[in-house]
C-alpha cells in the first residue's frame, strides 16, 4: 500500500458527505481523510499507485475538483 494525495476541493463536512459513499466503495471506510483546514484541501488515500485513476474518478464523479500531486 502507498500513500496517495490529491489537492481537492472538498472543503466542509456537507463536501465530505458527499464524496464518502464513493471514496469508500472504491478504497474502504477507513482508508481515505480529507485535511479540510489545509488551503490545498488535502485527500489522503491508502492504497495501491493503481488505484489514482479510480480515487480522481470517484471524486470528479461526485462532483468536485481533484489534482495528484507529486509523490
Amino acid at each position: 500500500m502507498s500513500t496517495l494525495r490529491f489537492k481537492t476541493n472538498i472543503n466542509c463536512a456537507n463536501c465530505i458527505r458527499a464524496v464518502t459513499p464513493t471514496l469508500n466503495q472504491e478504497v474502504g471506510a477507513a482508508n481515505w481523510q480529507v485535511d479540510t483546514g489545509s488551503a490545498d484541501k488535502i485527500l489522503t488515500v491508502t492504497a495501491e499507485p493503481a488505484k489514482a485513476r479510480q480515487v480522481v474518478q470517484a471524486v470528479e464523479e461526485a462532483g468536485f475538483e481533484i489534482q495528484p500531486l507529486a509523490q
